[in-house]
């Protein structure tokens, strides 16, 4: 079900900042459009209610990020709109053509310019290779950037051949991306990417490994079949990750400037007790 777009915009928005509002919304309408294939979307999708077609919804929610802060993306001197429009068509064929039930054989059959154009929306560095794509790689590459899902639920977003790291991602349960956009709404750009990672630190460091000695022995890398997610494991707590986050700024406060480390151990308690407000464990 959907909400008609402005007032969904409006209610998302609330508390968060008109780009955030935007993309949660996006995301909201995609994990419908997903779950009409048999997918899976995002965890902290919302219900969204109106009377309008599903395709109708799909390209308003396209059309309303796209058009959001030119901030979030660049496409050099390529005709924005051009690329609004004919990307909004991909979506429109993923849709109605079975893409996101076969979204492989869907790029396959897409024309060359069709491919250049999914190309620059997700600002991949090199024409689009059908035959190297994974059904991740291939699905995201059928979804606005915002709204690409991690269909294998490693901890990463692969769109293409290449893959994001970002918090929160589609596996993120609701009531921690509430506290996530809440707590991040007045952040500098620079300051919510280190805080983005370091969310996501467990995810790197469980796949790299040290001997005795402490020096590096090796590393997993994603499709390898010993990679692991322990955000996604049974019994991960985002409230013992805060913690080891204060943890870790409290053994190093002594070699760290006073304003640093009070910056950050306020971020991470106003973040800690965001998430217990609204109910994460």
């Amino acid at each position: 079900m959907f909400i008609a777009p402005t007032a969904a915009s409006s209610t998302l928005a609330t508390s968060q900042s008109p780009v955030v509002g935007s993309t949660r919304f996006l995301q909201s309408v995609f994990s419908e459009v997903l779950a009409a294939s048999g997918r899976e979307g995002f965890a902290s999708a919302v219900a969204i209610e109106t009377d309008e077609p599903l395709e109708t919804s799909l390209q308003t929610a396209w059309s309303s990020w796209f058009d959001g802060p030119p901030s979030q993306r660049d496409f050099g001197d390529i005709d924005p709109e051009q690329l609004k429009q004919g990307f909004g068509e991909i979506l429109a064929r993923a849709h109605s053509e079975g893409g996101y039930v076969d979204p492989q054989s869907f790029v396959k059959s897409l024309s060359k310019e069709e491919l250049a154009t999914i190309q620059q929306v997700h600002l991949l560095a090199r024409p689009i290779g059908v035959d190297e794509l994974t059904e991740e790689g291939a699905l995201n590459l059928l979804l606005p950037p915002a709204a690409g899902v991690d269909l294998n639920h490693d901890g990463l977003t692969q769109s293409g051949i290449g893959y994001r790291i970002g918090f929160p991602d589609s596996t993120t349960p609701s009531e921690v991306v509430a506290a996530w956009d809440e707590a991040t709404a007045n952040l500098e750009p620079g300051d919510k990417m280190m805080y983005e990672l370091q969310m996501k630190l467990p995810l790197l460091l469980a796949n790299m490994y040290v001997d005795a000695q402490g020096q590096y022995s090796h590393h997993y890398e994603p499709g390898d079949p010993e990679f692991r997610n322990p955000l996604m494991s049974g019994g991960y707590s985002f409230l013992e990750a805060t913690q080891s986050q204060l943890d870790n700024l409290d053994f190093m406060k002594h070699r760290m400037e006073p304003s640093l480390y009070q910056k950050h151990t306020n971020f991470w308690n106003h973040f800690q007790q965001l998430l217990s407000s609204h109910g994460a464990k």
